[in-house]
Order: C-alpha cells, then sequence, then structure tokens
C-alpha cells in the first residue's frame, strides 16, 4: 500500500514507495557512463527522479508506465524536488489500489451528468435529439463517458475529467447560441455534447492515465467519427448535410491541422465549437497549474507549454 503521496514530499525526505514510472530516459554523463532520469507519479502529481548507481541493471528491469517500488532520498536541484533513486523494482498491480494514482475530479459525477443531460433534453430537432438519446441511452457508452479523462496531460487529465468538460462547453454554447443570431443552437449544442466522445476509448486509465493503442493509432477524432457512424446507421432519414455539418463539428474542433484537426472550422458553428473549446481546456489547465504552484507567490513558474508566468495576485 502506498504511506505519502507526491504533494507531501519535501527536500531532505527519504521514501520507500509506490509510484508509477511515467518516463524514463537513459543518458550518457561526460564520462561515458550511463544515468537515468525518470519521472514518478501518483493521483498529486509528479516529480523527477535521477539514478546514479546500477543503472543499467535498474534500467533493464523497469519498463515506461510500469509501477514502481522507489527507495531513495529528496534533494532540491534547480529549484525542482528531485528523488535520488537506490533502488527501484517493480511492483504488482495486483496489490495496487487504483484510486492512490489516479487522480479524479472533486465534484459530484452524478451531479454533473445530471445537469449535462438537462442541456441535451433542450435539444428539439427531431433527429439531433435521437442521435444524443442513442449514445445516452447506452450504458456501456454512459459507464466509459462518466470516468474517462478529457487529456492525458494538458487538462481535465482525471477521471471525470471528460464528462466535467463536456458539460462546462455544453453551457458555453448554449449562452453564446442565444448571443449571436442565426446560430443553429441544436447543432452547436450537439457538437459540443459529441465532440470529444472518442476519448472514452482514446485512453487507458483503470490504473494510471494514458494514450491506448487504439488511442495512438487512431486519435479521438476518427474514434468519434466511427462511433457516430455506428449510431446513425440506427437512426431513420436523418439529414445528409446535418451529418456532414455535425461530422464536420468534431472533425474541426482543433481549429488546425497543426493541432490534430484534419479540416480547419468552415462553418460559424464550427467555429464557435473551437474556440469553446480553446477557452474550457485552457482555463482548466490554467487554474490547475496555479494551483499546484506556491500559494505564497505572486507569479507561478514559467510554463513550458503556454511559454510564459502567470500573475497570482498579492497574498494577504
Amino acid at each position: 500500500m502506498k504511506k505519502r503521496f507526491i504533494t507531501d514530499i519535501k527536500a531532505g525526505d527519504r521514501v520507500d514507495d509506490i509510484f508509477v514510472l511515467s518516463e524514463k530516459i537513459l543518458s550518457q554523463k561526460r564520462d561515458g557512463n550511463n544515468f537515468l532520469n525518470v519521472t514518478l507519479s501518483d493521483k498529486t502529481g509528479t516529480i523527477k527522479g535521477v539514478v546514479w548507481d546500477n543503472v543499467d541493471q535498474i534500467a533493464a528491469g523497469i519498463t515506461s508506465g510500469d509501477f514502481a517500488h522507489v527507495n531513495g532520498s529528496v534533494s532540491e536541484y534547480k529549484g525542482t524536488l528531485q528523488v535520488v533513486i537506490k533502488k527501484m523494482e517493480p511492483f504488482s498491480p495486483d496489490r495496487i489500489d487504483p484510486s492512490d494514482f489516479l487522480p479524479q475530479t472533486s465534484r459530484d459525477i452524478e451531479g454533473l451528468f445530471d445537469r449535462l443531460m438537462k442541456i441535451a433534453e433542450t435539444i428539439t430537432t427531431d433527429y439531433l435529439k435521437a442521435l444524443i438519446d442513442a449514445f445516452f441511452k447506452d450504458k456501456e457508452f454512459v459507464n466509459k463517458f462518466k470516468t474517462a479523462p478529457a487529456a492525458k496531460k494538458m487538462h481535465h487529465a482525471y477521471i471525470g475529467g471528460l464528462l466535467e468538460h463536456t458539460l462546462s462547453m455544453a453551457s458555453l454554447a448554449d449562452k453564446i447560441a442565444g448571443h449571436y443570431s442565426g446560430i443553429d443552437r441544436d447543432l452547436l449544442l450537439s457538437g459540443a455534447i459529441l465532440h470529444d466522445i472518442g476519448k472514452i476509448d482514446e485512453f487507458e486509465y483503470q490504473f494510471k492515465i494514458d494514450y491506448s493503442d487504439k488511442g495512438r493509432l487512431l486519435n479521438h477524432i476518427v474514434i468519434g467519427i466511427k462511433m457516430v457512424d455506428d449510431k446513425l446507421s440506427g437512426i431513420e432519414h436523418f439529414p445528409e448535410d446535418q451529418m456532414l455539418l455535425l461530422k464536420h463539428m468534431i472533425v474541426s474542433h482543433h481549429g488546425t491541422r497543426e493541432f490534430g484537426s484534419p479540416e480547419p472550422p468552415k462553418t460559424i458553428e464550427a467555429v464557435l465549437l473551437n474556440y469553446i473549446d480553446e477557452i474550457d481546456s485552457k482555463v482548466n489547465a490554467i487554474r490547475d497549474f496555479i494551483a499546484s504552484e506556491d500559494p505564497d507567490e505572486t507569479w507561478t513558474s514559467y510554463h513550458r507549454l503556454l511559454e510564459r508566468h502567470f500573475y497570482k495576485g498579492k497574498s494577504g
């Protein structure tokens, strides 16, 4: 059983505990000898580690993604905590409590789901309502949808994250559809609800959040389109042009080919969906980043992906 979590670890501590080995990189010192850089994780975050001794033996005995029993000491290196690892061995998943390693939304999952269903019930276009119903009357889909993360790292990267992200986007879509004239509200809402459904199979999240083989080979957009096609096969008289517009929203919701969309948004609803997705994912990622930082500091450390520091305000 796990004894202590990463957020409780301080410089000077001894470590004798279980982590997920999220990453391992074998490198060479200037003298030609190997050393190992690793990233360890649990439900509270990650911590870097380094192996100087018995490097080849330790590296050969454990694979990225394994649970690892780690012995070592904690020091500070360039302002960041680091575990100097003396011993690291695989640990059986059979002896693991998954809740120690899987971060989870702090919000009530059933409450989130009920709120999403209330928004979905406001869709009045019969064929779109039939499609949404086909998904949410599917118990296997619903179970996965309630628990899936929305990402591995960047945003909503926790159990229940996909549901939380989808509800937030549907709420935003509902508000924005009323602000601009000429918006097909039902189409925009349907796109918001269905845009990320492929993530239920893009990730594996039994013991840790990582990409599944299916996710790495296809990605959630391709998976999601296939899921929509499967449900559409059971719905009669779904208009061909509306089917294309809905699929286009799923295909284009990342905005550009550079960010993973096969096509950029080419309808007003698709443009809105892309920006709603951008708003919700960025706000969640920034809030999580700020929450992980020193509460006594006015500014965060540098966020490498977003390429900036964030102002937190002055304490007191």
